[in-house]
């Protein structure tokens, strides 16, 4: 009898500063995993941001804030391997080395914002993410993915797939990145609400009560912000 290979699910792969990491990164990330069938999702927190300004915090903290946000999800990984780093985190390099690692046969997906997205023709050698990994696009109801830069309009056209499954009632079916490992680009709805970085770091710095900061951060990354008085707290 003939055994059948089950394909390995594909693995998500966030990055980002985490500066800090907050709840609107875990619900991209929760999106991800449902709409997408991803099989886990690898967070990669940033040691030198090239596009961003620097961390305000240093970059154990930021991991360790990580590993406590994520710590109760099985499916959520986290990979420390570039904040020690001395050299700027291109992700072209991070897919680079993950292909590297998991071979050319595994899907790795590139989770993003529609921002970041709609940001990608001034990434480094980015036209080469197509060669290693699809990417997957977090947009909100009621603001379409449009507006793109010619070189990207390009790509959107030529790449974009389509997830199936019932859109105007957020049911979406799992992509099928069985075809190919790379190359494709997804959409995919998240329906929380928009928290960002600065403005948490804002209100930790005003000194604002745990009751506004709550619902903005997962309860173990305020204990750590607290704890070790982080952002002027």
């Amino acid at each position: 009898m003939k055994l059948t290979r089950v394909p390995e699910k594909p693995i998500g792969i966030l990055g980002g500063t985490f500066d800090p990491v907050h709840n609107a990164h875990l619900a991209l990330a929760h999106a991800a995993l449902d709409r997408l069938g991803l099989g886990e999702v690898l967070w990669i927190p940033a040691g030198q941001p090239p596009h961003r300004a620097t961390p305000r915090v240093a970059a154990a903290d930021r991991l360790a804030m990580v590993q406590a946000a994520i710590a109760s999800e099985p499916r959520f990984q986290l990979d420390a391997s570039e904040v020690t780093q001395q050299t700027p985190s291109y992700t072209v390099h991070t897919l680079e080395r993950l292909r590297r690692h998991y071979g050319p046969a595994r899907p790795l997906v590139l989770l993003m914002g529609a921002d970041a997205f709609l940001g990608l023709p001034g990434w480094h050698r980015w036209r080469e993410l197509f060669d290693l990994a699809h990417i997957a696009v977090a947009t909100r109801p009621g603001f379409p993915l449009d507006d793109f830069a010619a070189p990207l309009a390009e790509e959107f056209v030529t790449r974009r797939r389509h997830n199936g499954g019932d859109p105007a009632h957020c049911r979406l079916a799992s992509a099928d990145f069985s075809s190919t490992p790379a190359g494709g680009i997804y959409t995919f709805e998240l329906v929380a609400g928009t928290v960002s970085a600065t403005e948490v770091r804002g209100l930790i710095a005003a000194h604002a009560p745990d009751a506004a900061l709550s619902p903005l951060l997962p309860p173990a990354v305020l204990d750590y912000i607290h704890q070790h008085s982080l952002y002027g707290h």
